[in-house]
């Protein structure tokens, strides 16, 4: 990605790999950017969209069409910097109005280099999405669409667009984990100690189980089995991330699920869990992306409305008690809108997971249970 200073009035143009072409104005930083492009549902949270490692080289369409109304704060981010690899806006606010805002939206992508497109029809973009499948696609503003700005040159662009390389096999978690070890204390009395191997960490989610007495050890993608269990941990976590679950190694999951030792994973920590048992992965036509999400909890019969980030999903059988190498295991969470697989849980063995985000951050709080569950499991270890 190649950016150049903002300028509010420049002609931008979106390319999808599959020839569509959509006109508008630059926002954010003017340059080019290539990536997946994906559509997020949520109406609000979209700090906490933009700096979602698990975004790492996708292109954000918001379905929402006025973005950018509450500017932007300096306690909503959920990592160090914005991940997306570009950001596609209908109407963007003019004048940012909140009283926790310290700058602009607009002046936020520019400051952090992330090209943008607005003005376009975000509605007929998606539904492109929906019918034809995430893609690639490409955004070109300034310099970049100078070669471009005329009908015959589109082709150019619609190839460099086809050399982006795709999100299948793309092995991308050590690209936005944590390089360096690091510690989130107990709020209050210390319970439990966990380790959690960040795959694309949001800054919430240790901060939820901080909650709830626990001291959170977050280590790197590629931390070994060694360094999990030089924490002493009572439980492991497994979080969300970018990127495809096929290129995963597994090798920490199957020792923890070896020892037994209680294992919580989300999103794509739920796919790693679902290899390891011996399910396979495999790409969502557009994926789930929002905070509106429908999903039910198969043990309770209840519906939780749910956030969403993921592109990949876990092929294990609905209707069955499957056997695996470490015991009984079930779909324990399903979607409602397409029944894909949303959670598992194994029968014989401390372990389980969900296809979705319970930190609520953005997105609503019917999840908040699911760390609870955690705090069980580590309980009835313990006892």
């Amino acid at each position: 990605m190649t950016t150049s200073t903002r300028a509010a009035t420049a002609p931008a143009v979106l390319v999808l790999e599959d020839g569509r072409i959509f006109r508008g104005r630059a926002y954010g930083a003017v340059g080019e950017t290539f990536g997946e492009a994906v559509f997020s549902t949520g109406m609000t949270g979209y700090q906490e969209t933009l700096t979602d490692p698990s975004y790492h080289r996708q292109v954000v369409v918001m379905t929402a069409p006025h973005v950018g109304n509450t500017g932007v704060n300096d306690d909503d981010p959920e990592s160090r910097r914005i991940w997306v690899a570009g950001y596609v806006v209908r109407d963007p606010a003019r004048v940012p109005s909140n009283w926790r805002s310290r700058r602009s939206l607009d002046d936020e992508l520019s400051a952090q280099g992330v090209v943008g497109i607005s003005g376009i029809d975000t509605r007929a973009l998606t539904r492109h999405l929906r019918e034809r499948g995430a893609m690639r696609v490409g955004i070109f503003s300034g310099p970049a669409l100078a070669a471009g700005a005329g009908g015959a040159d589109d082709d150019a662009l619609l190839a460099r667009v086809r050399q982006a390389p795709e999100m299948a096999g793309a092995d991308l978690s050590a690209e936005v984990a944590t390089a360096e070890p690091y510690t989130v204390p107990a709020i209050g009395t210390k319970r439990f100690t966990v380790a959690a191997l960040d795959l694309g960490i949001k800054g919430m989610t240790p901060h939820r189980m901080a909650e709830r007495g626990i001291e959170v050890h977050v280590l790197p993608a590629t931390a070994t089995v060694e360094e999990v269990y030089a924490a002493a941990p009572d439980g492991v976590f497994l979080s969300n991330g970018p990127g495809d679950p096929a290129t995963a190694d597994l090798t920490v999951i199957q020792a923890v699920l070896e020892r037994g030792t209680p294992l919580f994973g989300i999103c794509f920590g739920n796919q790693l869990l679902g290899r390891a048992l011996g399910f396979g992965t495999y790409k969502l036509k557009y994926g789930h992306r929002g905070i509106n999400q429908p999903v039910q909890d198969r043990s309770t019969g209840k519906v939780e409305v749910t956030a969403h980030n993921h592109g990949f999903a876990v092929d294990a059988p609905l209707d069955q008690v499957s056997d695996t190498p470490y015991g009984r295991a079930e779909v324990s969470h399903v979607c409602l809108n397409d029944d894909v697989v949303e959670g598992l849980r194994l029968l014989d063995k401390p372990a389980f997971s969900v296809q979705y985000h319970p930190e609520a951050a953005a997105g609503p709080h019917d999840a908040a249970y699911l760390f609870d569950r955690f705090v069980s499991l580590m309980e009835g270890q313990r006892a």
